[in-house]
């Protein structure tokens, strides 16, 4: 093998640039060669660069085949549809060995083509650019599905150019442009290109391979959409699920809690077992209360949502007997909704079955009532085994309460007394059923109710009152005034202290009324030198001690005279002035021992209701001092 043949080896071997091939020749022709060995060598050179050639196509479909192999890779392990978009436009820019590369889809809803994924591109006005259908060299490819190249772009008239993406295109600086289509079957779904900033021609073999790159993108964008549906539809069966296991586990509670309140209804359950039996089947605390119905009561009988608890009315015939307040479960399904009402409706029920049983139990103590009004002289040992057999503490203090309902604004109809009549028997219901949870007495009299209530521990005659009025007026939705006698000790020792007491509570019913306090409820004691006036028992002692008791102690305490300056400043016709004359004091002195009485007995301690009810108590405990000095 001769020297030349040597170099073209080397060359091949090295991988040399095609103009270093005509060394060789050069350096024969240089040297004195003859034509026999130029022609050698010229034919050495021509079958070097074939194989150059060859050589370098070879390359390059290796290049290309492992290229097209990793975007295969990554579309069978697809994650993320950017991401390998963003692969397949990087491969086709770096074989074609363009400036720059970049893909456009199709937007059905809006009508047009916009950019989503570019590379080298450094125009930001190129990057945002939305071409409409037809437009542009985008818009020939996506119509006739074919791929086109353009040399120059701007001298290019075989589509239709408008300033908005010749001016992207411009401030990119693309000049030669290839672009493939995208194709889903017949459908065109976008365009994949690439381009230069300068002319330049794209060979057969480039607009195939760019073909093959966006059959890839074509296939990633379809797998990626089916992946979308698939999970959609997933997640939605996950839901559909979700929501068939729930109403399955609601009907399942609800159906659970019909059989157990069926059960506690034929079996004598009370209400509280009602209430146990629905906090166990919806996952609560369930607690019956008397009170507390509120925005329930007029929700129709529907369960209602106050704060975090859900409450049930618990109602019957227009009467609010309680509610049923649902603790520890704020987001309730509408048929555990209907559950708690259901459940609300058997209380009613049950509520309804003992208040019937009750009511025969309550016209024994009614009756037993009456003899102490109307009878106090029969056997004491009889009636004694009867309150025993009524559950009646017969030797606590007891209150007699009178009640009767004062709707404002009465009616002149026809149906007045029809509705007295109404309103006398709920009052009675209302007050028997108070009476029997208090284990007392009451009975119907005089148009209205009276009670015979034992008092609590520590309790007064006022607040039993109190207490009452705002039971009778909750239950019944009406206002209902109750006038309390003083405490009876072991009424049924002296039956004979039952009636007087009656009496005296009518009479102080009877002042709530006249002093406008209808809804009420009040004892003797409440009323000031008006209750003096009312109460048999006439407890001067205890009227003067609350009325000015407070100025007494302090000066009992402090050695101070307020008692005797409260009495030269009512006898001066509330004058500091001239009370400081009869006292002789400074004027001083007598503004601050005022001040020190009103923090003693409040602000109002002047007004005029108040100063008559001090003038008096200060007569009598004057006259209670005279009695007692020797």
């Amino acid at each position: 093998m001769s020297h030349e043949h040597v170099s073209y080896l080397e060359l091949l071997t090295r991988g040399a640039a095609t103009e270093a091939y005509d060394r060789p020749v050069l350096l024969a022709r240089a040297s004195g060669a003859g034509p026999e060995a130029l022609a050698e060598l010229e034919e050495a050179k021509q079958l070097a660069l074939r194989v150059r050639a060859e050589l370098e196509g070879r390359r390059r479909r290796e290049a290309e085949l492992s290229a097209l192999f990793a975007t295969a890779h990554d579309l069978a392990g697809l994650r993320d549809l950017d991401a390998v978009l963003r692969a397949i436009v990087q491969r086709a820019r770096a074989l074609l060995g363009t400036e720059c590369a970049y893909l456009s889809l199709n937007d059905p809803a809006a009508g047009d083509t916009y950019m989503r994924v570019t590379e080298g591109s450094v125009s930001a006005r190129f990057q945002q650019l939305r071409l409409g259908m037809g437009e542009g060299l985008g818009g020939l490819v996506a119509q006739t599905a074919r791929p086109y190249v353009t040399d120059d772009y701007f001298d290019d008239a075989r589509f239709q150019h408008t300033r908005t993406i010749d001016t992207a295109v411009r401030d990119e600086g693309l000049v030669a442009i290839l672009g493939v289509p995208l194709s889903l079957g017949s459908q065109v779904i976008g365009v994949l290109f690439a381009a230069d900033r300068r002319a330049r021609v794209f060979e057969r073999e480039q607009v195939a391979l760019l073909g093959s790159f966006a059959a890839h993108a074509a296939v990633a964008i379809d797998t990626a959409n089916l992946l979308a549906e698939t999970r959609s539809a997933l997640a939605e069966l996950e839901r559909a699920n979700d929501i068939i296991r729930e109403h399955s586990g609601v009907i399942e509670r609800a159906s659970e809690v019909h059989d157990r309140l069926s059960e506690l209804v034929l079996h004598g359950g009370g209400v509280h077992d009602v209430a146990h039996a629905v906090s166990e089947v919806l996952g609560g605390t369930v607690e019956f209360t008397e009170e507390g119905a509120g925005t329930a009561r007029r929700a129709g009988g529907h369960a209602v949502r106050e704060g975090d608890d859900w409450v049930a009315a618990v109602s019957a015939g227009g009467e609010t007997l309680g509610a049923l307040v649902l603790h520890g479960q704020p987001d309730l399904d509408p048929v555990d909704q209907r559950t708690l009402e259901r459940a609300a409706l058997v209380t009613s029920l049950l509520l309804l079955a003992r208040r019937s049983a009750g009511e025969a139990e309550q016209r024994v103590r009614g009756e037993l009532l009456d003899d102490l009004l109307d009878a106090p002289d029969r056997d004491r040992r009889l009636l004694k085994e009867r309150a025993a057999r009524l559950r009646t503490d017969s030797e606590a203090p007891h209150v007699v309460l009178a009640a009767r309902i004062d709707r404002a604004g009465g009616t002149a109809d026809q149906d007045t007394g029809g509705r007295e009549s109404a309103d006398r028997q709920r009052l009675w219901s209302a007050a028997t059923h108070l009476a029997a949870t208090r284990h007392g007495l009451a009975s119907a009299r005089d148009g209205g109710t009276v009670l015979l209530l034992p008092l609590g521990p520590g309790e007064s005659a006022a607040e039993l009152a109190r207490q009452t009025a705002r039971s009778l007026g909750g239950t019944l939705r009406e206002p209902v005034t109750v006038g309390a006698s003083a405490p009876v000790r072991a009424p049924l020792d002296h039956p004979g202290q039952v009636a007087v007491a009656y009496e005296e509570a009518r009479r102080c019913l009877d002042a709530l009324r006249l002093l406008h306090r209808a809804g009420q409820g009040a004892a003797a004691e409440d009323l000031g030198f008006l209750g003096l006036l009312l109460a048999d028992g006439r407890d001067i002692g205890g009227f003067v001690d609350r009325t000015v008791g407070q100025v007494v102690a302090y000066d009992r305490r402090r050695g101070t005279d307020l008692i005797r300056t409260m009495d030269a400043y009512f006898a001066s016709g509330m004058s500091p002035a001239r009370t400081k004359d009869e006292l002789h004091v400074h004027v001083n002195t007598v503004a601050q021992r005022l001040e020190r009485i009103g923090r003693l007995l409040g602000p109002d301690w002047q007004s005029p209701a108040r100063a008559l009810e001090i003038q008096l108590a200060l007569r009598l405990h004057a006259l209670a001092d005279a009695v007692t000095t020797p």
